[in-house]
């Protein structure tokens, strides 16, 4: 089944409605029983931006002005799946990063998922914000719904208000080219995620208090075990972007932190080529340990060099009558910004996992953790372009050679 309806969160006087009211209603749309939509008009929203603004045209001139308007002007889309993912890592993964694209709505700032199992995620729409601002929610909303829960499962509900009033169906008028670029869309959908791989990593190697008790940065020794990894399976150092949150700055976004450094790439060099002894590698770890606390504290002080020439080439192509700068067309500036291993994290009680797509075609995306006591991650491919399986095989084994270098230095 695929259906929209919205329903009032705020009365008339704009304070937000007592929990058993929205109960109620959220309630009252699970209880319905409608048949499956034929024609999911939300898959619409995964197209090509420039295509689906002129379907969106096309559904506003056929008298669907009142139904955008409410979809558009909702705090956010609240998806209630029939899918039952259980405890399977990937099926998590792909349910919550794209699922069947019928019932999602893609421009909507973010969507509050619900599995038929209540398992919940947030799938967020990145031009408008980062993961810090949406981490900060996604905590706040654990916190109070595990410490201080104002309904429960097995609670009737009981409101006073009529929810079959309250809430509103949407139907959306369409015609045949509607139902064809329905169709069309929901092919692509398929095509595109389905051609998508998704790899999980879970060990306990070690964690958080294992490198602060042996004077290493934890993220550091994420990032270089990407590197080894790497470079294992395909004998080279690639672009890597690090996103880095600039929130101590106003209205601060991101940064770059460029983790491919001489330092991982004299480390992987090292230890994958069985070369250098115990001290050697003690001491280039602790090299790339110190490096990449530099190169974050830079970045998050807006110290970065991403952003800046960034900035420049955007307002250099804006000036018609200014010829590009050589920097802007010189390789290696578009081989520093075509990141094969594009990685990022948001550590939190409340996460048990997350991911995104690589971005671009033969790279990794890697969504990453690291706890006290272990880490994970979740490397998204497009095979046959890289193999994910592969380097989550060589990953493993790089965070335990690292491991192991850790532990010889320590022993001393």
């Amino acid at each position: 089944m695929v259906t929209f309806f919205v329903f009032d969160a705020l009365d008339k006087d704009g304070y937000i409605l007592p929990p058993n009211e929205i109960y109620s209603c959220i309630k009252y749309i699970t209880s319905l029983d409608l048949p499956s939509s034929q024609h999911p008009i939300g898959v619409l929203t995964s197209e090509n931006r420039d295509r689906w603004a002129t379907l969106r045209e096309k559904l506003l001139s056929l008298g669907n002005e009142e139904q955008i308007r409410l979809i558009d002007s909702a705090f956010f889309n609240l998806v209630l799946d029939d899918d039952k993912m259980e405890d399977d890592p990937v099926k998590i993964v792909r349910s919550f990063l794209h699922g069947d694209g019928d019932n999602r709505w893609f421009d909507k700032s973010f969507s509050l998922i619900l599995s038929k199992e209540g398992k919940a995620a947030i799938n967020f729409e990145h031009s408008w914000g980062d993961g810090v601002a949406v981490m900060r929610f996604f905590n706040e909303i654990y916190k109070d719904s595990t410490e201080n829960p104002k309904v429960h499962p097995h609670e009737e509900a009981v409101a006073n208000i009529d929810p079959s009033k309250h809430v509103k169906r949407l139907d959306l008028n369409i015609d045949d080219e509607i139902k064809h670029a329905i169709t069309l869309a929901q092919k692509k959908f398929d095509d595109a995620t389905g051609a998508l791989g998704v790899n999980i990593l879970e060990s306990d190697v070690f964690g958080k208090n294992f490198c602060k008790k042996n004077r290493v940065s934890p993220d550091a020794m994420m990032q270089l075990g990407f590197q080894v990894a790497f470079h294992r399976q395909y004998g080279k150092t690639v672009a890597t972007y690090e996103s880095c949150s600039t929130s101590a700055f106003f209205k601060g976004r991101t940064e770059t932190i460029r983790p491919a450094t001489k330092y991982t790439k004299e480390f992987s060099k090292t230890i994958n080529g069985g070369k250098g002894n115990s001290a050697d590698l003690i001491q280039l770890l602790k090299d790339c340990s110190a490096y990449h606390g530099q190169l974050t504290k830079e970045a998050a002080m807006g110290q970065g060099f991403d952003r800046h020439l960034f900035a420049m080439k955007y307002y250099c192509q804006s000036d018609v009558r200014q010829e590009l700068p050589g920097i802007f067309t010189d390789p290696a500036y578009s081989k520093i910004n075509h990141n094969i291993l594009s990685t990022s994290t948001l550590s939190s009680p409340a996460v048990l996992i997350g991911g995104f797509a690589p971005v671009v075609r033969d790279g990794f995306g890697i969504g990453y953790g690291i706890t006290n006591n272990d880490l994970g991650a979740v490397v998204t491919s497009y095979p046959p372009n890289r193999d994910g399986a592969g380097f989550v095989e060589a990953l493993k084994a790089a965070y335990n050679d690292i491991y192991n270098v850790i532990k010889s230095g320590s022993a001393k």
